[in-house]
């Protein structure tokens, strides 16, 4: 097992999350001056960002984090990302938690499943750091803390070999091998199946430095090419994309790690069924992603509670209620996941 697999878990799990927290507190939006009791305002939202990055972020942490160790147990890094969550204003009950640690899951291990290389996994982490970035671009000494981890992340991982970063991918995927949450967004664009379970790729752009598949190449012994021959790959490739940017900021080419809940966000998801509709990532306009939104009933339907707490007595009050019903609520809360976690 890989000792160097926690930091991008954390960083990508973390990522999720503050995409996640940034939609639905931008849905319940409706009060610039915060006049309305209840409501979130548009200074809570950059709040609840700036303090979360800031703690996600600290050098103390980071710095521990970095260390190299053994990834942590379900349950763990849950209680880890939790208290994470709880270092704003906002709190999110048990329930709620639980739903949305099985989103933030499901989303990383999809971007793992999908990725080209196992050495893009950086990218990834780089997509989320980015974004990460954008949520804090007002706040300079928070940014500066985002940049110093980014630093720092390549530092350690820009020196691994091939080899690493497959026993670092290889971590990762029996790390996720039994969550099969079904997700909205992923059924509809047919990267999952109703069982759960992600289906591969058997089309689209081969990764940076491969050949497109289908010509197999005989030499004789001295290494000469004497014979071609091509075979069916059942399915349709293309040239490999360009490299990505492994540095600070530039173009990491890949769009897995971005975030899926903007409007505009093109899926890069190939998949070997053909879909009744043209797929949202060859879209070049800039209509409104449907499917994101679905999405986001979704997690309104599954999320349960969010509400300020520890709060001077004129800021109290402040809550978003994310399921349909009470009921629905309490019987979210008798859902244990955590006897099953904790065996992986």
């Amino acid at each position: 097992m890989s000792v160097r697999t926690l930091p991008l878990v954390f960083i990508n799990l973390g990522g999720e999350m503050l995409f996640i927290l940034d939609q639905r507190l931008r849905a319940q939006n409706t009060s610039e001056d915060n006049s309305e009791k209840g409501v979130w305002s548009e200074n809570d939202r950059k709040r609840v960002m700036n303090d979360i990055v800031g703690t996600m972020f600290s050098k103390p942490f980071m710095d521990e984090l970095l260390k190299p160790q053994q990834l942590y147990s379900h349950r763990t890094l849950k209680t880890v990302l939790t208290r994470l969550a709880h270092a704003s204003i906002m709190r999110l009950n048990p329930a709620s938690m639980d739903r949305l640690y099985e989103l933030m899951i499901m989303a990383f291990k999809y971007q793992v499943f999908l990725c080209p290389r196992p050495k893009d996994l950086l990218l990834i982490s780089y997509n989320h750091i980015d974004t990460i970035r954008e949520f804090v671009k007002e706040t300079p000494v928070i940014m500066n803390q985002v940049d110093e981890t980014h630093r720092k992340i390549i530092e350690v991982y820009s020196s691994l070999s091939e080899g690493e970063f497959q026993l670092l991918r290889q971590t990762l995927l029996i790390f996720f091998q039994d969550m099969h949450v079904r997700v909205s967004l992923f059924l509809k664009i047919q990267v999952q199946n109703p069982n759960g379970r992600f289906a591969l790729s058997t089309s689209g752009p081969v990764p940076h430095g491969i050949d497109v598949p289908g010509l197999i190449r005989t030499f004789d012994r001295k290494g000469r090419e004497v014979r071609r021959s091509e075979f069916p790959t059942g399915g349709s490739y293309s040239s490999p994309i360009k490299q990505g940017s492994f540095e600070l900021h530039g173009d990491r080419v890949i769009r897995l790690g971005m975030n899926m809940y903007t409007v505009n966000h093109p899926e890069e998801t190939h998949t070997s069924k053909t879909p009744s509709v043209k797929p949202s990532w060859n879209r070049k306009d800039n209509t409104p992603n449907l499917l994101a939104k679905e999405e986001l009933n979704l997690l309104a339907r599954l999320m349960g509670s969010m509400k300020a707490e520890s709060m001077p007595s004129a800021e109290a009050g402040f809550r978003i209620n994310l399921f349909t019903t009470d009921q629905e609520e309490d019987e979210a809360k008798g859902d244990d996941l955590l006897a099953m976690m904790d065996d992986l």
